[in-house]
């Protein structure tokens, strides 16, 4: 099991409960080495495992990565459908190594958009893995912020018309739960890479108490010792949850 954090720890930085991560800088990466696109991607690989190995070491217990938007099915064809293509290698290949070493993995997303082989190596993939409690490794694939939220209260609405629930009883906490990840600690530090300073539509709902990390490197060369830097950023943040320092300080 990973290391848990108390009330106290997680209000004074510490080892984050659950890290969530904008994987961003892939195509620069390749462009700056006058290579397609695909090649940063296939770069990137390496450091999801970098960071997988690193989040496990450090006990970490939610690790969420941004791998493909709602949005990016925008990008030209022959880049998605390189994607598609790596994504269903690591379903093939990296799911045995994580079932291996006691890892859960989830695909957070509309799945639906999907061509059938990746439902099914999804849901091959999650199911051999459910019970595994070392570390939950959540991708984020064909998902939006605006998406989960559009979508929690469309289920809401529905419930409602099926008498299952009244709109008087509707609360931040009720709205909750028909969010993804709803049953795992919402993220404690988000990071981004690339240079960029925006949340690109990811966990829009999740991250509203969330430290934020701006990293300048781009995802295929943030490995081991760029996350411990963000890592150190955060245990020295100061979380106040909307309290103040003297709240902090007497409590």
């Amino acid at each position: 099991m990973s290391t848990s954090i108390s009330d106290k720890e997680a209000v004074e930085g510490g080892i984050p409960r659950h890290v969530a991560v904008i994987m961003d800088g892939n195509n620069r990466w390749a462009k700056k080495r006058f290579m397609p696109g695909v090649a940063g991607h296939k770069a990137g690989v390496d450091a999801v495992r970098a960071v997988v190995e690193t989040s496990v070491e450090q006990g970490v217990e939610v690790l969420t990565l941004f791998a493909f938007s709602s949005e990016n099915w925008r990008r030209p064809e022959q880049e998605v459908n390189a994607l598609m293509q790596l994504f269903i290698v690591a379903l093939e290949r990296e799911v045995k190594k994580l079932h291996k070493n006691n890892i859960r993995l989830m695909i957070m997303g509309d799945k639906t958009a999907f061509q059938q082989k990746i439902q099914d190596l999804i849901s091959k993939a999650e199911q051999l893995t459910a019970d595994n409690d070392r570390m939950t490794l959540v991708i984020a694939a064909n998902y939006g912020g605006q998406w989960d939220i559009a979508n929690a209260a469309k289920r809401i609405a529905q419930d409602v018309e099926a008498g299952k629930l009244k709109a008087e009883d509707i609360t931040e906490q009720v709205f909750h739960k028909y969010t993804w990840l709803n049953e795992l600690p919402a993220p404690d530090l988000m990071i981004r890479t690339g240079g960029e300073e925006r949340i690109s539509n990811f966990m829009l709902w999740q991250t509203a108490y969330s430290e934020f990390y701006f990293s300048d490197a781009l995802w295929p060369d943030f490995k081991q010792q760029e996350y411990k830097k963000a890592l150190a950023a955060f245990a020295n943040r100061v979380r106040r949850f909307g309290r103040t320092d003297d709240q902090l300080t007497k409590g």
